[in-house]
């Protein structure tokens, strides 16, 4: 409340508006509004303090822009979200600068009479001295004046940031706990109402059940088949009552089947917040072979028990004897001591193994086994021996013959003997092995289909492009041989437009491949959109509407422009091409948290990272060209109106700078291809590309040249001395290290990146500098030898060119060195 002291009754006139609960209304009261645009509270017009009298007294958070410079001017609640009373009076572009362009077009919007209503509005908010994400529910409104105009905007803020980290963390939680469920070898399914519909189920609930198509359908729709078994009477009760409902062993005949299966289950009621029952949860696991194992056993044992203790053993072997399936079955049977012997074996052993019956009893179970299933099998038959029968035990068993067969065994413990079953599941084994080594021909043989795609292509294009080459130099030949200029000129244009063309082949290779040299440095995406929105426009051409959307306090990230220049022009053309008839594009740039869930979907670390996307209203792609887009030379276009290699380009030169390329595409509906790269935490560069002329020469600085190539050598070498440089050179890394380490002056070094001799260019570059710290060194490489020179994070004083480059690009190169040396030295 505002405590007015002995001011007079005008002043207590002037600010009764104020006269409310709270430190804000005192601070609205003695603020200098003189330093404003708004100017003393005497001159506020009637509906500034209308509005101004509503907001200190809300406890709502709220926030008055006044005025085209948007004039904070906020209650109590509001100086909680913004930490502080500091922002009073504080035009809104300085009270929050990091989201200036945001609140820009809030005024633009409000000033003009129009509303804006966010819903968790995600902005990054320095608070407290610290920059941190939030998320907000805004709603913007237009404030009129005294002549009903608009001349404020007022802003509902309420912070959701708790409330949106829940929901994140809790379907991380919600997605967790269905992976887990997923993976239990039991069955689990959900159903919620009085109706029972489903909401889930996991694989071994559609495997066991037999049928598909459970969410969103009634437990009795799904299991129709069941009506009259007491399964769908019990799920009623335990919605009803609220109470769990266990069975064991209980019978389940699904589609008539006059065969019975057996399951074990629990119907657990499902609760919301206030207790209400909500849903059914359905667990459990069918036990038939082991109810079926266990019944036939205990019918055994029911018979047993009759004769006479002294007399087991052989009353077994003749009960058994003389039981039918004993004699003919395919699998298994015998009673196995807790020594581990089999007491008793019935014929299959023979048939199967090759033992008689004394043989099987003479030796143990470890002693029949394969090596490596000892161990496992020793723990699992010391359950045994605490009651825990052993369902579906694989392990191998030796042969007569010394092979082994593989052995499936359910093993049940009653009065001291495991009473077991087993089945011979090799010829299953060798099916699973055998469909193994055909999946992974099918995959060699889809990888070398791919192989072949690539080097047919690459053939035809690079057999196009010598034809050009070599043509024209003999043409060339012939010209000077005969006297004649008259085409000189036009061959020499047509062999270095053709060599042009395959550099720029090889670099999309290379970017495809993830090996071209790349010169990342920091880039605002922003401006460097803006350098390009007249190209771009003039490029989709009239029929196209295109609109930029900059996002504010976009971050920045450490690229290669050139190459993101390149990769942004290229989704534009195929946005444009995609729209025959006209359309719409938008380019898009944000700010993006990846969680660890965001993070996998987009198959990149968490973190803090940009996109580029660019939207169209195009044909939109089916699945199967979603598949293919990023293979080399797959293409959608025309013959001739495409190389099949943009795509593969980005998405190579994306993934080598640390990013990801994800395209979101529906047939018919358009497409959007977003690129993610990681934020770079730093400054811009002041120094600006292409300061150096061309034409600039040297002054006698003496250069080392290294090169295996003679002719690359005897070009650059040409080239330095008609520019007024000292060359000297080398053709191994050995003979380059001499010159460096004698007392020669060497004021730069150009070394190709290869080189024989047992030191590679960064080897030698490295040396080198241990005698001379100041040296400056330009790398000149193909491709492979990009990880050697840092993947693009050289030190300083190193820089590197991609063969083929031209004359003019070496000199300019070589110049700007030097006299970037100059000026350090001249510092």
């Amino acid at each position: 409340m505002v405590h007015w002291g002995e001011a007079s009754l005008l002043q207590v006139e002037l600010l009764a508006f104020l006269n409310s609960p709270g430190e804000i209304s005192s601070r609205i009261a003695t603020f200098d509004w003189d330093a404003t645009s708004i100017g003393p509270i005497k001159s506020w017009p009637e509906s500034l303090k209308a509005i101004i009298g509503f907001i200190v007294r809300s406890p709502v958070p709220l926030v008055l822009l006044w005025g085209e410079d948007g004039v904070m001017i906020y209650n109590d609640a509001y100086a909680v979200f913004a930490h502080g009373f500091e922002k009073l009076g504080m035009k809104v572009r300085e009270g929050w600068p990091e989201v200036a362009d945001f609140n820009d077009n809030v005024l633009k919007i409000g000033l003009a009479g129009g509303t804006l209503s966010y819903i968790d509005q995600e902005l990054t908010l320095t608070r407290s001295g610290k920059s941190e994400p939030v998320w907000m529910n805004l709603d913007y409104s237009p404030v009129l004046d005294d002549s009903g105009v608009p001349a404020g905007v007022m802003a509902i803020v309420v912070e959701t940031t708790a409330k949106v980290m829940a929901d994140r963390r809790s379907a991380d939680e919600q997605a967790r706990q269905q992976r887990l469920l997923a993976q239990m070898p039991g069955f689990v399914g959900v159903v919620s109402g009085p109706d029972h519909v489903y909401q889930y189920v996991n694989d071994a609930y559609v495997r066991i059940s037999e049928r598909q198509n459970f969410v969103g359908r009634k437990f009795r729709e799904v299991f129709s088949d069941l009506e009259g078994q007491a399964f769908a009477p019990l799920l009623d009760q335990a919605y009803s009552t609220g109470e769990t409902f266990v069975a064991r062993n209980m019978e389940i005949r699904l589609h008539g089947s006059v065969e019975a299966q057996w399951i074990d289950f629990v119907f657990e009621p499902v609760r919301d917040q206030a207790g209400s029952v909500t849903g059914v949860f359905i667990g459990g696991y069918e036990v038939t072979e082991a109810q079926r194992a266990t019944a036939a056993l205990r019918e055994s044992e029911a018979r047993l028990r009759a004769l006479n203790a002294d007399l087991e053993r052989q009353v077994i072997e003749r009960t058994q004897a003389r039981g039918r399936t004993w004699q003919v079955t395919p699998d298994l049977m015998g009673a196995l001591n807790s020594e581990g012997f089999f007491e008793t074996s019935n014929p299959a052993w023979q048939t199967i193994l090759g033992w008689t019956e004394e043989e099987v009893a003479s030796m143990s179970i470890f002693d029949l086994l394969h090596p490596d299933d000892v161990e496992r099998t020793r723990e699992r038959f010391a359950l045994t021996q605490h009651g825990q029968p052993a369902i579906r035990f694989p392990n191998r068993y030796r042969c007569k013959d010394g092979g082994y067969r593989w052995i499936s065994w359910v093993g049940v413990p009653e009065d001291g003997m495991v009473y077991c079953t087993g089945r011979d599941i090799t010829e299953v084994r060798l099916a699973e092995e055998e469909l193994g080594l055909a999946q992974e021909a099918l995959r060699q043989a889809q990888k070398m289909e791919a192989v072949g795609q690539l080097t047919g292509g690459i053939a035809h294009d690079f057999n196009n492009l010598l034809m050009g080459i070599s043509g024209s130099l003999e043409l060339l030949e012939r010209h000077i041989a005969d006297g004649r200029t008259d085409r000189i000129a036009r061959y020499i244009d047509a062999a270095q437009t053709s060599s042009r063309r395959a550099a720029s082949l090889t670099q999309r290779l290379l970017a495809f491949s993830r090996r071209q040299t790349l010169d990342p440095k920091p880039v605002d995406v922003n401006r460097l959109m803006g350098g390009m929105e007249e190209l771009l426009r003039r490029t989709v051409g009239p029929a196209i509407a295109m609109e930029v959307v900059d996002a504010g306090g976009l971050w920045l990230v450490e690229v290669d422009a050139p190459q993101l220049e390149s990769a942004l022009l290229n989704l534009v053309i195929n946005a444009r091409d995609a729209m025959p008839d006209g359309g719409r594009i938008t380019i898009e740039t944000a700010n993006k948290w990846l969680d660890a869930r965001g993070a996998k979907e987009r198959d990149l670390p968490p973190g803090q990272y940009i996109s580029l996307c660019v939207t169209d209203t195009g044909t939109g792609m089916t699945q199967d060209v979603i598949d293919r887009a990023f293979d080399p030379f797959y293409t959608t276009k025309p013959l001739g109106q495409g190389t099949g290699l943009g795509l593969s380009m980005i998405h190579g030169f994306v993934r080598q700078s640390g990013g990801q390329v994800r395209i979101y595409s529906e047939e018919g509906e358009g497409t959007t291809m977003c690129l993610y790269l990681p934020r770079f935490v730093g400054e811009l560069s002041d120094i600006q590309d292409g300061d150096v002329s061309a034409a600039d020469a040297g002054h006698g600085e003496t250069v080392l040249v290294i090169d295996d190539e003679q002719a690359v050598r005897m070009l650059v070498t040409d080239v330095l001395e008609l520019a007024g440089y000292r060359v000297l050179e080398a053709d191994d890394g050995p003979s380059g290290l001499k010159i460096l380490h004698s007392a020669a002056r060497v004021d730069l070094l150009i070394t190709d990146v290869g080189l024989p001799g047992g030191f590679n260019g960064r080897q030698v570059a490295d040396s080198a500098r241990v005698s001379r710290p100041g040296l400056k060194v330009l790398f000149i490489t193909g491709y492979a030898e990009n990880a050697v020179v840092g993947n693009g994070h050289l030190d300083p004083g190193m820089a590197v060119m991609t063969k083929p480059f031209t004359i003019t690009d070496l000199g300019v190169r070589v110049t700007e060195m030097l006299e970037s040396q100059e000026a350090g030295l001249e510092g």
